[in-house]
Protein backbone atom coordinates (compact mmCIF):
# COMPACT_ATOMS: atom_id res chain seq x y z
CA UNK A 1 0.00 0.00 0.00
CA UNK A 2 1.41 3.31 -1.01
CA UNK A 3 -1.16 5.88 -0.69
CA UNK A 4 -4.12 7.02 1.58
CA UNK A 5 -6.36 6.28 -1.47
CA UNK A 6 -5.52 2.58 -1.81
CA UNK A 7 -6.20 2.45 2.23
CA UNK A 8 -9.57 3.89 1.13
CA UNK A 9 -10.34 1.74 -1.59
CA UNK A 10 -9.40 -1.34 0.36
CA UNK A 11 -11.68 -0.66 3.56
CA UNK A 12 -14.34 0.13 0.73
CA UNK A 13 -14.09 -3.32 -0.49
CA UNK A 14 -13.80 -5.54 2.54
CA UNK A 15 -16.74 -3.40 3.51
CA UNK A 16 -19.08 -4.46 0.86
CA UNK A 17 -17.77 -7.86 1.21
CA UNK A 18 -18.62 -7.57 5.12
CA UNK A 19 -22.01 -6.33 3.95
CA UNK A 20 -22.69 -9.51 1.69
CA UNK A 21 -21.58 -11.99 4.36
CA UNK A 22 -24.06 -10.23 6.53
CA UNK A 23 -27.03 -13.08 7.16
CA UNK A 24 -29.31 -10.38 9.00
CA UNK A 25 -32.70 -11.11 7.44
CA UNK A 26 -32.00 -14.85 5.66
CA UNK A 27 -32.59 -17.94 6.70
CA UNK A 28 -29.98 -19.96 8.37
CA UNK A 29 -28.70 -23.18 8.79
CA UNK A 30 -26.12 -24.57 11.27
CA UNK A 31 -25.33 -27.89 11.29
CA UNK A 32 -23.10 -29.86 14.27
CA UNK A 33 -19.95 -30.42 12.90
CA UNK A 34 -18.32 -32.09 16.36
CA UNK A 35 -16.16 -35.50 16.08
CA UNK A 36 -19.55 -36.99 17.32
CA UNK A 37 -21.63 -34.83 14.52
CA UNK A 38 -19.04 -36.31 11.96
CA UNK A 39 -19.13 -39.52 13.50
CA UNK A 40 -23.07 -39.98 12.84
CA UNK A 41 -23.33 -38.88 9.31
CA UNK A 42 -22.95 -35.12 9.43
CA UNK A 43 -20.97 -34.86 6.74
CA UNK A 44 -23.02 -36.25 4.37
CA UNK A 45 -26.18 -34.16 5.64
CA UNK A 46 -23.82 -30.86 4.97
CA UNK A 47 -23.03 -32.00 1.60
CA UNK A 48 -27.02 -32.78 0.81
CA UNK A 49 -28.10 -29.84 2.16
CA UNK A 50 -25.41 -27.88 -0.09
CA UNK A 51 -26.84 -29.96 -2.90
CA UNK A 52 -30.33 -28.88 -2.52
CA UNK A 53 -29.66 -24.99 -1.34
CA UNK A 54 -27.51 -25.35 -4.72
CA UNK A 55 -30.06 -26.82 -6.93
CA UNK A 56 -33.10 -24.69 -6.10
CA UNK A 57 -31.00 -21.53 -5.61
CA UNK A 58 -32.29 -20.48 -2.23
CA UNK A 59 -30.78 -17.68 -0.54
CA UNK A 60 -29.93 -19.35 2.76
CA UNK A 61 -26.67 -18.81 5.03
CA UNK A 62 -25.10 -22.71 6.25
CA UNK A 63 -22.32 -22.58 8.46
CA UNK A 64 -21.11 -25.29 11.13
CA UNK A 65 -20.68 -25.39 14.73
CA UNK A 66 -18.96 -27.56 17.15
CA UNK A 67 -20.66 -30.36 19.95
CA UNK A 68 -23.62 -28.96 21.72
CA UNK A 69 -23.99 -31.40 23.91
CA UNK A 70 -26.50 -33.66 22.77
CA UNK A 71 -24.39 -36.23 20.98
CA UNK A 72 -26.88 -39.11 21.33
CA UNK A 73 -29.18 -36.95 18.84
CA UNK A 74 -26.71 -36.52 16.40
CA UNK A 75 -26.27 -35.25 13.57
CA UNK A 76 -28.06 -31.90 14.06
CA UNK A 77 -29.13 -29.45 12.49
CA UNK A 78 -30.44 -26.03 13.20
CA UNK A 79 -32.98 -23.94 10.81
CA UNK A 80 -33.98 -20.73 11.52
CA UNK A 81 -35.91 -18.46 9.64
CA UNK A 82 -36.21 -14.57 9.56
CA UNK A 83 -38.53 -13.40 12.70
CA UNK A 84 -38.96 -17.05 13.48
CA UNK A 85 -37.71 -20.01 16.42
CA UNK A 86 -34.90 -21.49 15.55
CA UNK A 87 -35.68 -25.30 15.23
CA UNK A 88 -32.97 -27.93 16.30
CA UNK A 89 -33.44 -31.21 14.11
CA UNK A 90 -31.79 -34.37 15.53
CA UNK A 91 -30.65 -37.80 14.31
CA UNK A 92 -30.97 -35.86 10.63
CA UNK A 93 -30.71 -38.47 7.80
CA UNK A 94 -29.08 -37.29 3.95
CA UNK A 95 -32.69 -38.77 3.25
CA UNK A 96 -34.41 -36.06 5.53
CA UNK A 97 -32.95 -32.63 3.96
CA UNK A 98 -34.65 -32.40 1.08
CA UNK A 99 -37.71 -32.53 3.14
CA UNK A 100 -36.70 -30.11 5.72
CA UNK A 101 -35.14 -27.91 2.88
CA UNK A 102 -39.08 -28.06 1.02
CA UNK A 103 -41.33 -28.45 4.14
CA UNK A 104 -39.75 -26.09 6.82
CA UNK A 105 -36.99 -23.41 4.83
CA UNK A 106 -39.37 -23.28 1.59
CA UNK A 107 -43.12 -23.78 3.21
CA UNK A 108 -42.07 -22.51 6.69
CA UNK A 109 -43.46 -25.72 7.92
CA UNK A 110 -41.36 -27.05 11.20
CA UNK A 111 -41.11 -30.65 10.45
CA UNK A 112 -42.55 -31.98 13.76
CA UNK A 113 -41.14 -35.62 13.85
CA UNK A 114 -37.70 -34.63 13.55
CA UNK A 115 -37.46 -31.96 15.82
CA UNK A 116 -35.45 -32.28 19.21
CA UNK A 117 -35.18 -28.47 20.06
CA UNK A 118 -36.98 -25.38 20.14
CA UNK A 119 -35.27 -21.82 20.74
CA UNK A 120 -36.84 -18.95 20.79
CA UNK A 121 -36.62 -16.12 18.57
CA UNK A 122 -33.83 -13.81 19.66
CA UNK A 123 -32.57 -16.34 22.14
CA UNK A 124 -28.83 -17.12 22.37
Amino acid sequence: MKSLEELKKLREELQKEMLARNSKGKTKIVIGMGTCGIAAGAREVLQAVLQEIEKRKLDVVVSQTGCIGMCEKEPLLDVQLPGKDRITYGNVTKEDVQRIIVEHVINGNIVEDLVVARLEEGGE
